[in-house]
């Protein structure tokens, strides 16, 4: 069948598509609600604002458009699950300042834009490898997310409550309101973001690289702009575009936040309000599943993460059911293969991918390939294999002439009250596994904290170069 006739096939289908047909499917990873508290919960969603605006989404899908074909770069990260308890400012906007330092980083390193894009205001659930675990002994109900149940290990706390996808509604609004206060108001302007890496610069190993590439390139820039009379309190210097994203995991909630948009070209399209960018995981990609099924019927931008148990002739058909259309922006692949296994996962792939002319940006996640149990019994990562999956997944791009276009973070700034995480090991600053107990935070998976991010950026911005 040509791409033609998939796409005449697909198009025709979309007409039977409503916003609840993935109910006739089989859905993967969802949460055993009460029938009646689920009802009740969907009807008071369904009726209050979106959290996001369709047009913002049709911003975001153009910039991706332009980074799938080597003109801007994807940064995206946050919490690997966020949790309500630590919805606040402190670490809102600790997030968001090592996402744009990095983002300085990349955009100066790397000579390209840089499209700024959270895990965050809905990354409140979480794909489980099983519906039960152990907790002292005893055989409970997975915790699937703050928006489902809770982490406490009980009976009573791991049930499954529809009132948390109503208080993940709220703290997601919240989240927004103030991360579009911070990206507008100057708290994001190049100024600041200079002035934030001085300590970094003073404290950290890697501090140096920085004064050096970044820092000194910034504040000429800014003095000459000045010197030659132009203000630098313009927009493009105070402000930044900056997006959220999660994994479109809990069917219920994403249908709820559903809506036409009366401004769109085209009446009768469907966003989901829920984030800008939605996700579909490694365990619900299925072909004739109840995820692809709705999402294939919204405009939003898509991820898809795969695996290592990935069939590349699969994936070209999910593709080509989630953007029957080849739409430029629509679809960006994260690979998720870990240090090691991308020379042979990657190019089949890609290969499969481009033998078929789809339209799709290539991004590497490489946190979920490189989780181990530390000799202190924490799950950790390697900073140096979260870096070899990267180095390994650009010269595997530049061979098969694809074009590297983003990266995928779970990663956190400073926290709260307890300051820099201690989860991943290694890094400039050599933390060992004997060193991740003393602040070891996260409810799931670990991540890089700021430090470690910081050093990162550094490293992709020469990968960037060498592309």
């Amino acid at each position: 069948m040509s791409l033609l006739q998939i796409s005449t096939f697909a198009n025709t289908a979309m007409t039977t598509w409503n916003k609840s047909s993935w109910k006739s499917k089989t859905a993967l990873q969802q949460p055993e609600w009460p029938a009646a508290e689920l009802h009740e919960a969907n009807k008071l969603l369904s009726h209050l604002p979106p959290l996001v605006a369709a047009g913002e989404i049709r911003d975001l899908k153009a910039h991706l458009a332009k980074a799938a074909k080597g003109q801007a770069f994807l940064l995206q990260g946050g919490d690997c699950s966020e949790e309500f308890a630590r919805c606040s400012a402190p670490n809102i906007k600790s997030t968001l300042k090592v996402l744009l330092q990095m983002a300085a980083i990349l955009t100066y390193g790397g000579g390209r834009p840089v499209i700024k894009v959270g895990r965050m205001a809905g990354q409140y659930a979480k794909p489980r490898s099983s519906p039960t675990e152990m907790v002292n002994g005893v055989e409970l109900p997975s915790y699937r997310g703050d928006m489902c149940n809770s982490v406490e290990g009980t009976p009573e706390a791991r049930k499954a409550d529809p009132q948390r996808m109503l208080k993940g509604y709220y703290l997601s609004a919240a989240t927004l309101n103030l991360l579009r206060a911070f990206a507008q108001g100057g708290f994001s302007s190049l100024h600041n973001v200079h002035k934030w890496n001085q300590e970094f610069v003073k404290n950290s190993p890697v501090g140096g690289s920085y004064e050096q590439s970044v820092a000194r390139q910034i504040e000429r820039t800014l003095t000459f702009m000045e010197n030659i009379g132009i203000h630098t309190d313009m927009p493009q210097i105070k402000e930044v575009e900056f997006f959220t994203s999660h994994e479109a995991l809990f069917l219920d909630y994403e249908e709820s936040l559903a809506r036409e948009d009366s401004e769109d070209e085209v009446p009768g399209r469907w966003y989901d309000c829920s984030g800008h960018m939605l996700w579909i995981g490694d365990r619900t990609r299925q072909l004739e599943g109840a995820h692809v099924e709705f999402l294939r019927g919204v405009r939003n931008p898509l991820g898809m993460k795969v695996g290592p148990g990935h069939n590349p002739e699969e994936i070209v058909k999910v593709i080509q059911r989630l953007n029957p259309d080849n739409e430029e922006g629509r679809m960006t692949l994260i690979t998720r293969f870990g240090a090691g296994k991308v020379e042979q996962y990657l190019p089949p792939l890609i290969r499969a991918v481009k033998g078929e002319g789809l339209n799709v940006l290539w991004c590497c996640d490489p946190m979920h390939g490189n989780i181990r149990k530390s000799l202190s019994g924490c799950k950790t990562r390697s900073f140096e294999d979260i870096l070899a999956e990267l180095q390994q997944f650009f010269a595997v791009c530049q061979i098969e002439g694809a074009v590297p276009g983003g990266v995928h973070f779970e990663l956190t700034g400073k926290d709260e009250q307890t300051g820099d995480v201690t989860e991943c090991t290694g890094g400039a600053s050599g933390l060992s596994d004997e060193g991740l107990r003393r602040n070891y935070c996260t409810a799931c998976d670990p991540r890089l904290n700021a430090e470690q991010s910081l050093e990162m950026a550094f490293r992709i911005a020469e990968m960037i170069k060498g592309s």
